[in-house]
């Protein structure tokens, strides 16, 4: 059973807007180390920092292993609703944050659910 087109389409502008939120408060953060530790992103550096004490290493796991089971389920969920640009949400995974790309996943996702009822209907 699926949701009211009212309230699906809330949930869907929903995600998008933490979509939104999830691409700029991890940059700010970004542009932060970068201030902070060069003139560039020095990958190595951020993972040690990430690493650097035990709250540091709790939180860079859990994303870790939550951003992979996610993503995982993000792949078998597009191919079971024909969804297209995958490659657009796992290529802003790792280029502007999984806090992004989780929530716009979702946002296609409501927006295809969308679609196959307005098939089914007609």
């Amino acid at each position: 059973m699926s949701a009211p087109r009212s309230q699906q389409s809330r949930l869907s502008w929903l995600y998008l807007a933490l979509a939104v939120a999830g691409g700029v408060l991890p940059w700010m953060a970004n542009l932060d180390f970068i201030r902070d530790y060069g003139s560039s992103f020095d990958l190595g550096q951020f993972i040690a920092l990430a690493n650097a004490n035990p709250a540091a290493q709790s939180l860079s796991r859990d994303l870790m292993v939550g951003a992979s089971a996610v993503t995982i389920w993000m792949v078998v969920e597009s191919k079971r609703l024909q969804m297209k640009h995958l490659w657009l949400v796992l290529l802003s995974a790792v280029t502007i944050a999984f806090a992004f790309a989780a929530p716009f996943f979702l946002f296609l996702r409501e927006r295809r659910l969308a679609e196959m009822a307005r098939q089914t209907e007609a």
